[in-house]
């Protein structure tokens, strides 16, 4: 009987993380979540890390090592969102959005490349988000952590493609989880905005609760980790793959207007 692939999922005790490790799990994968929660969903072997650790994430990643003897798969699930005006969002909740979001993404990839590269081969998903495309007013930080995201994908893509070692990026757009409820909110400056901000996270939390299922990432991770070949980015959903592609047809003076027109009105 063959020995099952192995795949880690960070940030995958709940939302898209833990529907990537579902979807992985139907298609016979090994799967390990990855999260600061002691204990992991049920079904799973877990290992609690903090990906803003880089020391933490090689002990995850030798854990995994040393029960499963492989890792095939890393999927980068695990982050958090913050909201506010540029000028007043304060400067440790900016770094701790990015050193999660990007660099805790780096963190985990540093820790696995070794291993996938020894083995002659792997592959690595990021989520990504629909706001690396199209900037979010008042969500600046946020949006610069997943298009960081995206660019550290497609360089590495390119890094790795001698070792056998495959990355791409997957772009949700608004998915319904309980990450909505725990963003962190910076309302200073409301009132010199005029109440655009708070106006602004409200059609946001809006937009995400009445969006995709979280099984619609999981579903196309699961089918990527399996796909022979990949592109360095996915945009998940048919609509927000139409608007991927007017936001890059459209010049980027009207398209910025637009998501002005949306979310700083």
């Amino acid at each position: 009987m063959a020995e099952k692939k192995a795949a880690l999922v960070t940030g995958g005790s709940s939302g898209i993380g833990l529907s990537c490790a579902k979807a992985l799990q139907a298609r016979g994968w090994r799967v390990f979540t990855l999260s600061r929660r002691e204990e992991g969903p049920d079904g799973f072997e877990h290992i609690r890390a903090d990906v803003g650790d880089a020391a933490d994430c090689r002990r995850a990643v030798d854990a995994v090592l040393g029960r499963a003897g492989r890792l095939d798969l890393l999927v980068n699930c695990a982050g958090f969102g913050i909201s506010g005006a540029a000028e007043f969002t304060p400067d440790g909740e900016a770094e701790s959005q990015v050193r999660v979001n990007l660099f805790g993404t780096a963190n985990m990839c540093k820790a696995v490349i070794p291993q996938m590269r020894r083995q002659g081969g792997g592959r690595i998903l990021n989520i990504s988000s629909f706001a690396a495309l199209t900037p979010i007013p008042f969500q600046i930080w946020y949006s610069v952590s997943k298009a960081g995201i995206n660019s550290y994908t497609m360089a590495l893509a390119n890094e790795l493609r001698p070792f056998g070692i495959a990355a791409a990026a997957v772009m949700p757009g608004d998915t319904k989880t309980g990450f909505t409820d725990v963003r962190r909110k910076c309302p200073e400056g409301d009132d010199v905005y005029h109440g655009a901000i708070s106006r602004s996270v409200r059609k946001m939390e809006k937009d995400e609760r009445s969006g995709m299922s979280p099984d619609a990432a999981g579903n196309l991770v699961a089918r990527l980790a399996e796909r022979k070949r990949l592109r360095p980015l996915y945009t998940v959903g048919f609509g927000y793959k139409c608007l991927a592609l007017l936001f890059k047809l459209l010049p980027a003076a009207l398209s910025n207007r637009i998501l002005g027109m949306m979310y700083a009105s």
